[in-house]
């Protein structure tokens, strides 16, 4: 697009930057993109790897939110599923539809009330592009077939499923070629504030080196450390508070064959999802716990575990133990406290606190992963008052992502042509390639099998590996197996020591972390 200055940091001069993002997730880097496309010079810090905490740890949906038309959340449910559509267009790689079937149960809300909030979500987008609302009769319809037989009616709709950690370093990807500098694995100690400029304290937290910057804003998309970066790094005041709570998520072999999920009402009104994950397992959750610790150091427990076998058991034919885990993952989502006294009615929406008393700072508090980049372009919006440059036309809109510029009703065709370039890929290895980097798959793959060099297993090769390190600042096996792809569920320990050996051997000689489009390490330490 021609509002879309596309430069190399390498050319930046030694000056302030227009904007300081603290954060990695998928707002931070969503608007670290969106700034970046409009003009300004954008420094993006993350102390640990790109989603390494909330952002990776959803329950993977595109999707307005159906159960918050429970609470009145009309604003909020309409903007998301307006964004379902635009992402859908911009990201076919890693998001795509899904259709979800909701069992009637008697004992929880009644049919009518159930017809009526899917009526609301089918209409609420003007634009909806999805199949509508269909309801099910579970005793002969092929959807039931998992089902017991206490359940006989239902309704069937349409929502998204997406790579979220994807979709992070996706828009972090985007912003450096637009010019910005992700650092990751870099931590904001504090900052001090002038009149016109913040100087911030960076702690590399590889070589424990510091250094300072100068920023004439920063936005403070840090997730759950949002509160405590305001008051222990910055010393601003504000208003707004963050709820931390917890959700958890279950991974077991695949319950049912069919490729829609599954969305359970439980009796004590909470709802739990049954969704294909991976081909061969089912990912189940979640939970909704208040967390009060740490929110670096969060796992599942024992008792969440049980409740969501129990979710499961409660309607389908095949039961589920804790014995039938294969993986879980947990993270703490940052939300905004809006007073409730229920976890599960903790409002999902979002409030940008701008304060402005010296040189600006604005706080993301809440949001979901649907809204980021409709989030972005509010937070922008506060700002133009203080950064003029911020003022261009919005356009994250209809640009693709990284390796999405295809319609998705191409991406079967897309596979074969990627099969027909690189015959020596099975189905499946390029069937994966595509769906994790879309037209970047043709970047990795190569005509060659010898071109590829080490394979370590689960269709992952070395040339892969060091596309990762290259471009996606992969840093780690965990940041490949658990962030990048989801490997780890099907690679030995053998296999996976064998790549953290790799991976040691080419960052150890190939120090700067970033993309090849941002090799900006070493020149902002120097």
């Amino acid at each position: 697009m021609s509002s879309i200055r596309e430069v190399s940091p390498l050319n930046r001069e030694s000056a302030p930057y227009d904007v300081l993002v603290v954060g990695g997730g998928i707002n931070g880097c969503g608007i670290a993109r969106d700034a970046a496309g409009r003009g300004a010079s954008v420094l993006l810090v993350e102390q640990d790897d790109l989603a390494s905490h909330t952002s990776s740890a959803s329950t993977k949906l595109i999707h307005g939110g159906l159960r918050y038309l429970e609470y009145y959340e009309f604003r909020l449910v309409r903007e998301a599923l307006i964004e379902r559509e635009r992402l859908l267009k911009i990201a076919p790689h890693i998001i795509w539809p899904m259709r979800f079937v909701l069992p009637h149960s008697k004992i929880l809300r009644p049919a009518w009330l159930l017809r009526t909030g899917l009526f609301l979500y089918d209409h609420l987008c003007t634009t909806m592009t999805l199949p509508k609302t269909r309801a099910v009769d579970l005793r002969t319809d092929v959807t039931g077939r998992p089902l017991k037989s206490d359940y006989v009616r239902g309704f069937e709709y349409s929502d998204g499923w997406v790579q979220d950690s994807r979709l992070v370093v996706l828009n972090a990807m985007d912003a450096a070629r637009l010019g910005a500098s992700i650092n990751t694995r870099t931590q904001l100690i504090n900052a001090e504030r002038g009149s016109q400029l913040w100087a911030a304290t960076l702690l590399d937290r590889v070589s424990g080196e510091t250094r300072t910057v100068q920023a004439k804003a920063i936005i403070n998309a840090a997730g759950p450390w949002v509160a405590e970066l305001l008051q222990a790094r910055v010393g601003v005041a504000s208003k707004n508070k963050v709820r931390l709570v917890k959700g958890s998520h279950i991974v077991v072999p695949r319950l049912f064959e069919s490729k829609q999920a599954y969305i359970l009402q439980n009796p004590d009104k909470r709802i739990v999802f049954a969704i294909p994950y991976e081909q061969d397992f089912t990912l189940i959750g979640t939970t909704d716990v208040p967390w009060e610790q740490d929110p670096g150091k969060v796992e599942i427990s024992k008792a969440e575990i049980q409740y969501l076998c129990e979710s499961v058991n409660r309607y389908f034919q095949k039961s589920v133990s804790p014995d039938d885990v294969v993986w879980t993952y947990a993270g703490v989502r940052p939300l905004y406290d809006d007073n409730s006294g229920n976890a599960s009615a903790v409002t999902r929406d979002y409030v940008l606190d701008v304060d402005a008393s010296g040189a600006p700072i604005l706080s993301v508090f809440g949001g979901k992963i649907t809204t980021f980049r409709k989030l972005a372009e509010h937070a922008l919006e506060k700002l133009v008052t203080y950064l003029p440059v911020l003022g261009g036309p919005s356009w994250t809109a209809d640009t693709p992502l990284p390796g999405g510029d295809f319609a998705s009703a191409e991406f079967d065709r897309q596979v074969a042509k990627l099969q027909a370039y690189a015959p020596h890929l099975t189905p499946k290895t390029a069937w994966r390639l595509v769906r994790n980097y879309g037209l970047r798959a043709f970047d990795i793959a190569t005509a060659a099998e010898t071109e590829m060099g080490q394979w370590f297993g689960a269709t992952l090769s070395a040339r892969e590996v060091d596309y990762l390190i290259d471009n996606e600042w992969a840093r780690s096996a965990e940041d490949i197996l658990w962030r990048r792809s989801k490997l780890g569920l099907f690679m030995t320990d053998a296999e996976k020591a064998a790549l953290q050996t790799y991976m040691e051997e080419r960052v150890g000689t190939d120090r700067p972390t970033g993309s090849e489009a941002s090799q900006t390490w070493r020149q902002d330490v120097a």
